[in-house]
């Protein structure tokens, strides 16, 4: 798909703000400004390197452009700052931004054109910034670009100035070192710092300034009536590449996992190649994995397992599917499977109870693609030893009662994906037996009594198992005369909270309630907490209902899983309503008039994305990580659930 913003969409700083981009190397790093070719937040920058997926450094943070045309000199860049410094007002001369294969800009100054173009280049530190200058006047013009550096790790801006070495093209600092190569004229300058004002950081209380530093510039005089060019190439290792090598090498990509997709809807091809940004190289497992959202986070288990059937699945990526399980199941210990992969010396964080139950069934999933027996038979010792963990009890209270129901969590505990702890308070307490949990377990062990001839064992075991956990789960959930299910048993108030996450047991490859109260479920997701951005987390007529999400982190956390709309459980939502509603086409007529505000979504905050979160009452703006891979996955199924389904209605 084609984004155009022009003049009509950027008229303001504000409103060319609104929107920023995003570009992933398949490492870790990413390069991301706004719209507006500013940074708005301290995680942003032109060179984002990362050493492995959760090691990451802000090397190349922004950069700032002056154009020179006879006497006047005008700002091309655009960046507010945290002292007295008058901003940098290039969005003026901003006359469009388009995103098509990679972020473009165009500027009209005093009848001179410049476009500005960027890229990374795949599986390499590496981003190119290329300009074309195209000087109409009857003078020369000079283009002066000076790359604003951090040398710090991602989120934490330098709060002190930090000496930089400029010397023939290599940067060094802080154990650091940035390489740069330019057809025009590079020149050494002498060290100083800007303080960075970060609006978006602002609204949502974290820090809202950094420092950032010059030590360098780069510049291009183009002669009057000619067109010239300029190159910038950052790289963390010595690049051979010139910026137009790197420009069409990842543009050739781009389109290619546009094709490569295998979907026919624009929008759903728009959101495979999105995926692409989420999947990366695990170089200490020797594999892939998901990083499970831009800016903030790295890869997590949990939100790995669950944006895996839709990036990679649903693409027909299966060799990388098989790579990122591998990944997980090496990492088995004790039944569990990392939440949180830390660096260096550290062990991994196993603090989830679903992510192990999802690995099942992402292994199911993979399996009624590729019906690869070998992955299955070499997977199956570690599914079993899930399963026998759950059943006699692991780390974080996880463990199977008598009526065969799991519980979880003790203390500050959070193992649920609603795993929020502000200075002691747990705002979403899901101790107990949670209905998602359980709803993966039933759908585990029907798996391991489906999968069991394949790998050479006996389900029978499991299948006894899987009948007793049906009838205590809907024996003690089902509500009859609500018409939904609880939350979790645990015995306080806490249990009956209309909530979304019993979505999961309508939408697992193997449920335990009968046609009619999944119908009932899915209407009473619908009637309180569906919205078509996404599922609120709490009906808004609990007490506990948070409408905003926003101000300091505790404000934050306060809100995060008290009715703040997700778009992830979305996918889940649309799932379920062709399920109960016999996958039929009239069905997914109706999901696809409900979808209609998808390229919407995709236009708003980072363009060709879909973000984290909104705000529970009145979702306007995205919020959260701007870009965030289970939302993109979940969306992804759905999509691909509606093409089968027409597809089959157009051969019968």
């Amino acid at each position: 798909m084609k984004y155009v913003y022009d003049k009509q969409d950027i008229f303001s700083r504000p409103r060319a703000e609104e929107t920023c981009w995003l570009l992933a190397n398949s490492l870790g790093g990413y390069a991301s400004t706004s719209a507006a070719f500013s940074v708005t937040r301290n995680d942003q920058g032109l060179l984002v390197a990362a050493r492995t997926p959760n090691q990451r450094f802000n090397l190349v943070h922004r950069l700032s452009e002056k154009l020179t045309v006879g006497e006047n000199t005008v700002f091309l860049s655009s960046q507010t700052f945290g002292d007295e410094t008058p901003p940098e007002e290039g969005w003026r001369h901003l006359s469009s931004f388009v995103w098509e294969n990679g972020p473009c800009w165009q500027y009209q100054v005093d009848g001179v054109r410049v476009a500005r173009r960027c890229a990374m280049e795949h599986e390499a530190n590496t981003a190119a910034v290329v300009y074309t200058v195209e000087n109409r006047r009857e003078e020369p013009c000079t283009l002066k670009v000076a790359p604003v550096l951090q040398f710090s790790p991602k989120g934490a801006p330098p709060q002190s100035e930090l000496p930089l070495q400029y010397e023939d093209g290599k940067i060094q600092g802080a154990e650091l070192t940035l390489y740069v190569k330019s057809n025009g004229r590079l020149s050494p300058a002498e060290q100083t710092w800007e303080k960075l004002f970060y609006a978006d950081d602002q609204k949502s209380g974290r820090m809202e300034t950094g420092l950032g530093s010059v030590c360098f510039s780069a510049e291009l005089t183009v002669p009057q009536g000619e067109t010239g060019r300029l190159e910038l190439v950052f790289s963390a290792q010595p690049s051979g590449k010139t910026g137009e090598e790197i420009l069409r090498g990842s543009e050739l990509r781009q389109s290619a996992l546009l094709e490569q997709s295998g979907f026919r809807d624009p929008v759903a091809r728009e959101l495979a190649r999105s995926a692409d940004a989420f999947i990366a190289n695990r170089p200490f497992a020797g594999g892939k994995t998901i990083l499970a959202g831009y800016p903030f986070f790295g890869d997590w288990g949990r939100d790995t397992m669950i944006a895996l059937p839709g990036c990679v699945l649903a693409t027909g990526r299966y060799e990388t599917a098989k790579s990122i399980l591998r990944t997980f199941l090496a990492y088995e210990r004790d039944g569990l499977v990392p939440n949180l992969f830390p660096e260096g010396q550290e062990e991994p964080r196993y603090n989830t109870v679903d992510a192990a139950l999802l690995l099942i069934n992402c292994i199911w999933l993979y399996w009624q693609r590729t019906e690869d027996r070998d992955f299955v038979r070499e997977a199956w010792p570690v599914m079993t030893r899930i399963v026998h963990a759950y059943q006699t009890g692991t780390h974080h209270a996880i463990g199977m009662d008598g009526d065969g129901l799991i519980h979880a969590g003790k203390g500050l505990d959070q193992v649920t994906w609603m795993d929020v702890c502000v200075d002691g308070i747990l705002p979403t307490p899901r101790h107990g037996k949670p209905v998602e949990i359980n709803a993966y377990w039933y759908n585990a062990l029907r798996i391991l009594q489906e999968l069991a001839p394949a790998a050479g064992g006996d389900g029978g075991a499991y299948g006894l198992l899987a009948g007793k956990v049906r009838d205590s789960f809907v024996k003690q959930f089902w509500m009859e005369e609500k018409g939904y299910l609880k939350d979790v048993i645990s015995g306080t108030g806490a249990d009956e909270q209309l909530r979304c996450n019993q979505i999961w047991a309508v939408t697992m490859p193997f449920t335990m309630l009968s046609p009619a109260q999944e119908r009932r479920v899915v209407e009473s997701v619908r009637r309180e907490l569906y919205t078509p951005f996404g599922l609120r987390t709490l009906s808004p007529k609990d007490p506990e209902f948070h409408p905003f999400y926003g101000g300091s982190q505790r404000e934050r956390d306060m809100a995060y899983h008290q009715g703040t709309i997700w778009p992830y459980p979305l996918g889940a939502y649309y799932l379920a309503y062709l399920k109960t509603h016999g996958n039929t086409a009239q069905a997914a007529a109706r999901v696809r008039e409900q979808l209609g505000n998808m390229e919407a979504m995709l236009r708003e905050g980072c363009v060709g994305q879909l973000p984290e979160i909104y705000d529970g009452g009145d979702p306007g703006p995205s919020k959260g990580c701007f870009a965030q891979a289970w939302s993109v996955g979940e969306l992804l199924r759905v999509y691909e659930a509606l093409e089968q389904i027409e597809e089959k209605e157009g051969h019968d």
